[in-house]
């Protein structure tokens, strides 16, 4: 636990405090950033109508490997995709994108275009969909099992063991799906199947995974 939040630490995820009890940590603004882009990511709030335009992002070359290896993760964890070496793009704009490049120090021409060819073409150029496509379907078979074996009376604190399974198999889509808009995906898409069950499943498990969350809360300030 030290380790990893020492490396929280120096990666700028958490800084200091000191609080009336003891030390302890606070989440610093690109950590709030991160959480509030992922939390609309997992759940897929705020989602609007593709304007038809791509987010272009062309860097200036990277020659340390370590730095260019960084970057590249990071870029595809914003949704990104890499057209060439120097070149990526994004169904959108990512929010933590200008962070995201001040903290790397790699200068980047970044602008909106509609780009050339069908955009289709582009998707299946960028995006691996198949593997992603099959990813979503597995997702939903053990998702289908997970809740299924929970019975009608399961006790909260099962409740709230499945429901934080299933959101963690969710969030793992985090790093995979670039959030493409529903005009560039497939018929039948099984991600919006998939997104369809968890939001069901997620809504209907709170109450009880929240209570569990609340009483021992309740248990550990008294």
């Amino acid at each position: 636990m030290r380790t990893a939040i020492s490396r929280m630490v120096r990666q700028d995820w958490l800084r200091p405090v000191r609080l009336p009890q003891a030390p302890g940590y606070a989440l610093t603004p690109k950590s709030v950033l991160r959480l509030d882009e992922s939390a609309t990511r997992i759940y897929r709030t705020g989602t609007s109508a593709w304007s038809g335009r791509w987010h272009v992002v062309v860097f200036a070359p990277v020659r340390d490997r370590a730095r260019r290896e960084r970057l590249r993760a990071d870029l595809s964890f914003l949704g990104y995709a890499c057209l060439s070496e120097s070149t990526w793009i994004g169904p959108r704009a990512s929010p933590e994108l200008a962070h995201l490049l001040a903290e790397q120090q790699v200068r980047a021409d970044r602008f909106d275009s509609t780009l050339d060819g069908d955009p289709h073409e582009l998707v299946a150029r960028a995006w691996d969909l198949p593997a992603l496509a099959r990813a979503y379907e597995a997702w939903i078979v053990q998702a289908v099992d997970l809740v299924g074996a929970l019975p009608a009376d399961a006790p909260d604190d099962r409740v709230f063991a499945a429901r934080s399974r299933l959101v963690h198999g969710w969030r793992n889509f985090l790093f995979h799906d670039p959030g493409l808009p529903a005009e560039l995906l497939p018929p039948a898409w099984p991600g919006e199947e998939a997104r369809a069950f968890f939001e069901q499943e997620a809504a209907r498990l709170l109450p009880a995974a929240a209570a569990f969350v609340d009483r021992n809360l309740d248990k550990g300030a008294h």
